[in-house]
């Protein structure tokens, strides 16, 4: 069972995770061992509220694909049930980003007094390199 929310969580026959073999550099298991993590969530599927659904198939993040399936692979970790935790936890915040709404921006103007800050300062850089005498080499 994962936690969402204190209203929302995913079974876990919601979350299908497999081992994998991680790739990159390792000693003597390398070729033996499935440490990383391979987990699949359908959107879809899902029993999340229709809300959540929706925002995340808006979502453009190349994790979820065109089907609306979410795919993520851990394998920072040396052990099985690291990378697990690492992948759950991930899917998590992944679906939390989701539900934040950004606020929009309102277009603003500078007020006159920075206006005239700024053009008084460029007039005085502009004094300054011109009273500056050039020392012939």
């Amino acid at each position: 069972m994962l936690e969402i929310s204190n209203n929302v969580s995913l079974a876990d026959w919601e979350v299908e995770l497999t081992g994998i073999r991680a790739t990159g550099n390792g000693g003597q298991r390398v070729n033996k061992v499935e440490t990383a993590i391979h987990l699949r969530f359908d959107i879809k599927r899902s029993t999340l509220p229709a809300i959540y659904k929706e925002r995340l198939l808006k979502l453009s993040d190349s994790r979820i694909s065109s089907d609306g399936i979410i795919i993520i692979k851990a394998q920072s970790f040396r052990t099985q049930s690291m990378n697990k935790d690492d992948a759950l936890k991930r899917l998590r915040e992944l679906i939390i980003s989701a539900m934040i709404v950004q606020k929009s921006r309102r277009a603003t103007r500078p007020t006159k007094g920075s206006v005239q800050r700024r053009l008084t300062g460029k007039s005085n850089r502009k004094d300054v390199k011109q009273t500056r005498k050039k020392v012939p080499l």
